[in-house]
């Protein structure tokens, strides 16, 4: 991968830091106090910080180069049309004729599976995600996607492409749970054997990195990039991807999930492949939880403060709740449950992310009142019920009845996808 450098001066990439780079560092250490003590990260390291500035300029290099392909005019040498990406992704690079150059050569990157990679492991690790049921899907709601509206960039991304606001909130939200569902799913995650399709959940974290590349493609020459850096960045997908398996970890184990070693171990080497998969730099995948926790905190030192996309996304998000379709309850009774769904994230948001954030995001406060149950019930469920196998598997059967409720409740009766790709 190519690092490229972000020149203040200009909105393209070649000289020194992001503006946003180190932007409101002090912020950041307040933040990152809980994660500092828990990821025992003692100091910090200037060179790391410096890998972290560069990677705010360095994009998916073979991302890239398919998203050029893709933009390509009618009739230009070596252009990839939409109907050969989606051929080749459902049914494998062998099934596009005369396939151009930058689409077989982005296959065959994403084919060329990495040595390191024990699928047993990855097995090990969706079954772990599973077993968290209700709490992963907490956890990266609103410690993860919401927590991460803290701080500028992406989220002004977001709000830039029309991502989780207004009407398509809801369905964006099903969209990212469908995907992670997915990626759980016992056996799932699986590349393409000789030239044939890959798996459900390998086609959809393919199909999700060629729509970041293209994203970034489409706003690069518009975007800010002397103020954020590119606008999906090295850095940034890093920080995305610690929020998945670092950041999972450490929000379960809040709620009172016991994560053992080998638990931590098995999940994060799941997330590692799904890194390198989505185009992640090599210095950011990582099998440690530990060292996961320290690259998280110089990430978080790394930020601007709050922009105002923020409570935009935050509130957005809490209000899909009452847009959802909540299986089980009659038409009458869904606002009911809406509320109750409304105020039971409100009140884990406030534990979560502490009464100033939740100002900062223009969010009301509750009490932690669900904290409180939650502690008790999975004090029991991952303290007593998963130390047996049955216990595990009435989890992971647990896990899945979740998952699907997810989904259905924010898909109501749509076709349960991930987002289109467009140009």
């Amino acid at each position: 991968m190519t690092a490229q450098q972000i020149d203040p001066a200009s909105t393209g990439p070649i000289g020194a830091y992001p503006q946003r780079y180190r932007e409101a560092e002090a912020r950041g250490v307040r933040l990152g106090r809980p994660l500092r003590l828990m990821g025992r990260v003692r100091d910090v390291d200037e060179e790391l910080m410096d890998r972290v500035g560069r990677a705010f300029g360095e994009r998916d290099e073979p991302g890239a180069l398919l998203a050029d392909a893709i933009r390509m005019r009618a009739g230009q040498p070596g252009r990839v049309t939409m109907q050969q990406f989606r051929t080749a992704l459902a049914e494998g690079i062998a099934a596009v004729p005369d396939a151009p150059q930058a689409l077989t050569s982005f296959f065959a990157e994403v084919g060329d599976t990495p040595d390191w990679v024990d699928f047993a492991l990855v097995d090990q690790g969706a079954a772990v995600a599973r077993r968290f049921g209700q709490n992963a899907a907490d956890v990266l709601t609103q410690l993860a996607l919401i927590g991460g509206y803290r701080f500028g960039g992406p989220a002004d991304l977001l709000v830039a492409t029309g991502g989780l606001v207004g009407d398509s909130t809801r369905r964006r939200l099903g969209e990212t749970q469908k995907w992670v569902v997915e990626l759980f799913r016992d056996g799932a995650l699986r590349p393409p054997v000789d030239g044939g399709p890959g798996s459900e959940a390998w086609r959809l974290t393919v199909h999700v990195r060629a729509m970041h590349a293209l994203v970034n493609a489409t706003f690069e020459p518009t975007w800010d990039s002397a103020r954020w850096g590119l606008p999906i960045n090295q850095a940034d997908q890093a920080s995305t991807l610690m929020l998945f398996d670092g950041v999972l970890i450490v929000g379960c184990r809040g709620l009172g999930v016991r994560v053992t070693r080998k638990e931590s171990r098995a999940l994060m080497h799941l997330w590692k492949y799904v890194g390198w998969l989505m185009g992640v730099d090599a210095d950011f995948l990582v099998d440690s939880e530990w060292e996961r926790h320290r690259q998280a905190y110089h990430v978080l030192l790394a930020q601007a403060d709050i922009s105002e996309a923020g409570p935009q996304l935050a509130q957005a998000i809490v209000h899909a709740q009452r847009e959802r379709h909540y299986r089980g309850w009659p038409q009458r009774l869904q606002w009911l449950r809406a509320r109750y769904e409304t105020e039971r994230l409100l009140s884990m948001l406030t534990t979560f992310l502490g009464p100033t954030s939740m100002r900062e995001l223009g969010l009301p406060m509750r009490p932690p009142w669900a904290h409180a149950y939650l502690f008790g019930l999975n004090t029991f469920r991952y303290r007593v019920l998963a130390r047996s196998a049955w216990g595990r598997d009435r989890l992971e059967a647990w896990g899945d009845r979740v998952s699907q409720d997810l989904l259905d409740s924010y898909f109501r009766t749509e076709r349960q996808s991930v987002g289109e790709l467009k140009t």
